[in-house]
């Protein structure tokens, strides 16, 4: 099988350039979403779990100053994410790290502001098989990494008070909360994403506190499409603009 050719994407709004490989990987709707959607106000250090090919901390650095540790298993995710930072010029705020998150040793643990995750979504007893493709399997089935493996990494690095923000599924919404609140990150904000409003969401967006009080506000859902299929006003102006700025 002949190799996909590298190329560089526009992230939506036109302000920040990605390299990426469709054979591989390439970002999804959920990382834009996930880095529009965390409160960034304060944070001077953050990190992004499950990075890819840095799709998160490259929209999210348009929204803060706070310099971001970008997180990635796979080699040539990381080399891409590399090659994107430095398209455009990043170097001071975004770095890439090949690392394992069940591995954190030589961090320091409870020194994040913030840290965002883009997990893989599927059990891998969840389908009768997985993708063949190594790097996607990787990246969408729970192989290496799992929803409570992601959750207790965010947990470790994330500070008292400090921020833990995923994208995921809306049916993995109990496994979610419940995972969480073992590791003391309390669910504070929790959006659903629908496709239309007359579908059910398929993307949730949940934002935890470390060590916060009980008490979880449900925003208003995202609607993608309209009745004709064209973005909605309200999911344009958050998808492509960043929406309101959350404090």
């Amino acid at each position: 099988m002949k190799q996909a050719e590298e190329r560089q994407d526009y992230l939506p709004g036109n302000e920040r350039v990605i390299h990426q490989r469709s054979d591989i990987f390439t970002y999804s709707m959920d990382a834009v979403l996930l880095a529009r959607f965390v409160r960034v106000s304060g944070a001077e250090k953050a990190a992004d779990l499950c990075s890819g090919t840095g799709a998160v901390p490259l929209v999210m650095s348009l929204r803060t100053e706070a310099v971001i540790d970008a997180l990635e298993l796979q080699p040539l995710l990381c080399e891409l994410t590399e090659r994107s930072i430095k398209t455009n010029n990043l170097e001071k705020q975004v770095r890439v790290m090949e690392r394992d998150l069940r591995d954190l040793s030589g961090f320091a643990l409870g020194k994040y502001d913030l840290v965002t995750c883009n997990p893989p979504y599927f059990p891998v007893t969840a389908e009768k098989g997985v993708n063949v493709n190594t790097s996607k399997t990787l990246a969408r089935h729970e192989v290496s990494c799992t929803l409570d493996d992601a959750v207790k990494a965010a947990a470790a690095l994330v500070k008292s008070k400090g921020r833990a923000a995923f994208v995921h599924r809306p049916e993995r919404l109990g496994d979610i909360i419940t995972t969480m609140q073992k590791r003391k990150l309390e669910p504070k904000r929790l959006c659903f994403v629908h496709p239309r409003e007359d579908r059910p969401a398929n993307i949730l967006l949940i934002e935890a506190v470390k060590d916060g009080n009980p008490g979880m506000t449900t925003e208003p859902p995202w609607i993608v499409y309209d009745k004709e299929g064209n973005y909605t006003p309200e999911f344009y102006e958050h998808y492509f603009k960043g929406g309101k700025s959350y404090a």
